[in-house]
């Protein structure tokens, strides 16, 4: 069961299918050595190259080093700044995984990378998310364009192949987090990946804004062009990729909105980088982008996007009633949205709160209103009272005719006039007729037409306006990631892994006699673990083992690294580290 606080109960019902509890008791003693590896070797590395904001944002945010953490235990912190964890399985929509961020909750991805990523992995884990994300949260003024950019990235609209893109991203990331996936598997996978990209034409915005997001919040750098530090949490979590990404023939640029035409691949380390100066420069070029969004724009252009995402919308007419369902057409006059026409079940809502009796039950089949100027009133008429209605005709329980300067007609019998804040914004007609030329809108025998009341489109957004009363759901994705089945050699290394993390923690007696004897072990069993043998080398050094056992397992990893040169950054890095710790 999900252990809430003050910040998760915020969350929209919508959201919680996505959350799974973290698998704790799954993790092996590997995982934690891997993830205290890493944490050390990043800790050592980014004190020098990374935002100041940090090393102060682990012990803020509840970041162990040592284990992986309890997202239990991170939000007994988190919620001291107004943040809270949960725990995911795997890539989750790009949409939902911004929306979690605007009600100030890290999604975390509940897997650790395997041993063999170590130094970076395309998978979201854990090491990703907590030790990268979490800890530059504490900065106030980042943690605001965070939430800013997860409000406007879980409205921007996607296009179908951006979905056929995520589940082949998603489908790649599970098959690479899996220790045991076959190579051929992997290849198919990253050639459907290629073959998507190679059919994708105009970006939509759900696609350049998660580039924006790509390379500020994943794999950003600020300060100066000549000296940027790391604050882009895939730069936080790998080794690998934060080294790298310091090198000078990593290419810097000066990060601006142009950003959101670089796309990124997840499968490899990045061939640039983008510079902000500040955090506060972030959330400038994030409000220059949304300007160029359907959410603030509005109008035609944002109805077509609405039209080719095929997903559920909501516009948002000027009068501040809000549409929200699946938009198929619309009829355009004068570079004007003149009529909108939805499909399917449809609401409507004023302040993002679905209106009594126009809920999608009401409007199931659909729901079409004209938009525009109506003939001979003042564009004040919104505020009328009833008697002022009357005055021009427009009376309860009495036919009249509308017009609208698009040539759109309505004749009707009024039923009902709704206000809202004094505004009227639902004018209900029984029997009705709308006409547009020769083409009949709207006929009598289907019953009430609702007619909303405004001149323009001035917003249009992805997902409905109350989502909770309209019922709106993230599918929960069909493949799982892979539950990993160890054999019977792994779990026998993971028990000698167990048994020097007990060693070091105190809970054996004749610590020097154990190290001898999982040395042996890994030398029989395990010739290639290169970890368990960093380990037992610190475990000696720290017992104060006799110098001669510390240069027996010295001896053996100098000789994995002639057998697997690919170990020798690794294991060096490891020794020098030890060594600094213990002088």
């Amino acid at each position: 069961m999900l252990e809430t606080n003050s910040v998760l109960d915020k969350l929209p019902k919508h959201l919680l299918d996505l959350i799974i509890d973290q698998p704790y008791k799954e993790y092996t003693a590997q995982d934690h050595a891997v993830w205290k590896y890493v944490m050390q070797q990043n800790i050592h590395f980014l004190k020098d190259v990374a935002h100041k904001s940090y090393l102060s944002g682990l012990e803020k945010t509840g970041v162990s080093i040592d284990h992986i953490p309890h997202m239990y235990g991170m939000n007994r912190i988190l919620k001291e700044i107004g943040w809270a964890a949960v725990a995911v399985d795997g890539f989750i929509p790009p949409s939902a995984f911004m929306e979690f961020q605007a009600y100030n909750v890290l999604v975390i991805a509940a897997d650790i990378r395997p041993i063999d990523q170590i130094q970076y992995t395309p998978a979201p884990d854990i090491i990703h998310e907590a030790a990268g994300h979490a800890p530059i949260i504490a900065n106030p003024e980042y943690a605001e364009y965070l939430k800013k950019f997860g409000f406007y990235g879980s409205k921007a609209f996607s296009s179908s192949k951006d979905q056929k893109m995520y589940e082949a991203v998603r489908h790649l990331s599970i098959l690479k987090a899996d220790p045991y996936s076959g190579k051929d598997d992997i290849v198919a996978a990253e050639y459907d990946i290629s073959e998507i990209e190679s059919t994708l034409s105009a970006r939509s915005e759900l696609a350049k804004i998660r580039n924006l997001h790509w390379w500020t919040v994943e794999y950003g750098l600020i300060g100066s062009m000549y000296f940027p530090k790391i604050y882009g949490a895939g730069l936080l979590s790998s080794i690998g990729e934060s080294y790298h990404a310091m090198r000078d023939h990593v290419l810097k640029l000066p990060y601006s909105i142009d950003a959101m035409n670089y796309n990124f691949d997840i499968t490899s380390m990045q061939p640039q980088l983008f510079v902000t100066p500040s955090f506060d420069y972030l959330t400038k070029v994030l409000e220059e982008f949304v300007d160029t969004m359907a959410i603030r724009s509005g109008g035609i252009d944002g109805i077509r996007k609405a039209i080719n995402s095929e997903n559920i919308a909501c516009c948002v007419l000027d009068s501040g009633i809000q549409i929200s369902g699946k938009i198929v057409d619309f009829i355009e006059e004068n570079k004007e949205i003149a009529y909108l026409k939805t499909l399917g079940p449809s609401s409507l809502a004023f302040q993002d709160q679905e209106l009594e009796s126009h809920s999608k039950a009401y409007h199931h089949d659909g729901y079409g209103t004209p938009i525009g100027t109506i003939l001979g009133l003042n564009p004040g008429f919104i505020t009328w009272n009833d008697y002022q209605l009357e005055d021009a005709d427009i009376k309860l329980n009495e036919h009249c005719n509308l017009e609208w300067t698009s040539g759109i007609k309505l004749k009707g019998k009024l039923k009902n006039i709704l206000r809202k804040e004094g505004k009227i914004i639902v004018l209900s007609f029984e029997p009705c007729t709308i006409y547009y030329k020769t083409e009949i809108l709207f006929q009598p025998d289907w019953g009430t037409f609702d007619l909303a009341i405004g001149k323009k489109v001035s917003s249009v957004y992805n997902g409905p306006a109350d989502p909770n009363a309209y019922g709106y759901t993230f599918e929960v994705p069909k493949e799982k990631t892979h539950k990993i089945e160890h054999s019977k050699e792994a779990k026998s290394l993971h028990q000698l892994y167990q048994t020097t993390r007990n060693a070091r923690e105190g809970a054996l007696n004749e610590t020097h006699k154990e190290i001898k004897a999982l040395f042996k072990a890994l030398k029989e069993r395990h010739s290639k673990e290169w970890l368990l043998g960093l380990e037992l080398v610190e475990l000696a050094i720290k017992s104060n083992s006799e110098p001669r056992l510390i240069d027996e397992i010295k001896t053996y990893l100098s000789s994995l690294i002639k057998q697997y040169p690919e170990f020798d950054k690794l294991i060096n890095d490891g020794l020098n580290l030890i060594e600094k710790q213990n002088n």
